[in-house]
């Protein structure tokens, strides 16, 4: 059991950090048509937007091969039953994945506005749909999906927008759009960046009411209070969202705009927490009968296969960590006009 409680947690960390690293991407391209300025300019600010997410966004989407990868090889009964009920679903998040990265590399290849335009309708459409594919999955995940006794999923992908599901899609577009402008004030200067503060305090209101009212239908549509009540410390977790949005308040007042965005990563780190923590020992739920739930023990693979990848993520995760450490100190600085000169921007 303590081999599948590490993985079950290992599980839900993986998918914070996604979140909370190719969020701020996702949140980019959706906000694209609202920073960019017409004519001339709004090249110059298109540009602007896609470099500051260009040395970090297929680095970024690691996280979320590794936690597709500790699911399939840690939890594959959840795995199957995932995929056999949210193909339909997966399968438009993939594809606007993929959309989004082809976006990023096609739209300096022909000098032509049109040419221009189309990728970035695909590369907005390709950040906000994962936002809110990712947003109304895991907020069904938390209320609980129809399996049956033979781990199947009885639902379909209507069923999937209800109101609670929708509310967390909106939750996550909201998150991620705001951690999207925190990060355009850290990477940009000028104009842009103070359209982008301004913009991100204006969304902050949004995103605070909506975390409310996120919280208020949890209560309501989901048990994920259960394991809170029985265990009070866990409550801690939601003072991550709290004290990271006051943060985020705090330092765009001061203009500290990596302060801002670092509160923005503990919210969404927070809010993701306070999901994986609420449905504890389930990875799925069973909204049919408890009793059909995929959990951390009739989901998990064998002993030593959970042995074998304890040790190998124990030696690679943190070189992964490391890695993109440093990548982010590295690229992180402010986009110059003479960045956008090189061969190799975009």
């Amino acid at each position: 059991m303590m081999l599948e409680t590490t993985w079950f947690i290992l599980w839900g960390v993986l998918w914070a950090v996604y979140f909370a690293l190719d969020g701020y991407d996702l949140g980019l391209g959706t906000m694209l048509p609202f920073l960019a300025r017409k004519g001339m300019q709004g090249e110059r600010d298109r540009r602007l937007i896609y470099n500051a997410a260009g040395p970090f966004w297929d680095g970024n989407q690691v996280w979320l091969v590794t936690a597709g990868g500790v699911t399939f090889a840690a939890f594959p009964g959840a795995y199957a039953a995932l995929f056999s009920g949210m193909y339909t679903a997966l399968f438009l998040l993939l594809f606007s994945l993929i959309l989004r990265g082809v976006s990023f590399e096609f739209r300096r290849k022909v000098n032509s506005v049109a040419w221009r335009q189309t990728w970035d309708a695909c590369h907005v459409l390709g950040s906000f749909l994962p936002a809110l594919l990712l947003g109304v999955a895991f907020a069904n995940i938390f209320q609980g999906i129809p399996l049956n006794a033979h781990g199947i999923n009885e639902g379909g992908l209507l069923d999937l927008l209800n109101p609670y599901g929708l509310a967390g899609g909106v939750l996550f577009v909201l998150m991620f759009s705001l951690h999207g402008l925190l990060w355009l004030a850290v990477r940009t200067q000028g104009d842009l960046a103070e359209s982008s503060v301004a913009m991100a305090k204006k969304l902050w209101v949004a995103l605070l009411a909506m975390l409310a009212l996120f919280l208020l239908m949890s209560a309501v549509y989901t048990k994920l209070f259960a394991n809170y009540w029985e265990n009070p410390i866990l409550f801690a977790i939601l003072l991550l969202p709290v004290v990271g949005l006051i943060q985020v308040r705090f330092a765009l007042n001061r203009r500290a705009s990596v302060l801002a965005w670092a509160g923005s990563a503990v919210a969404i780190i927070g809010v993701t927490l306070f999901g994986v923590l609420g449905i504890f020992p389930a990875l799925l739920p069973s909204s049919i009968d408890p009793a059909y739930s995929m959990t951390i023990s009739n989901a998990a693979s064998s002993p030593k296969t959970l042995k074998i990848m304890l040790v190998v993520a124990l030696l690679l995760v943190p070189l992964v960590i490391a890695y993109q450490a440093w990548v982010h100190v590295f690229f992180g600085k402010k986009i110059t006009e003479e960045d956008l000169e090189h061969e190799e921007a975009y």
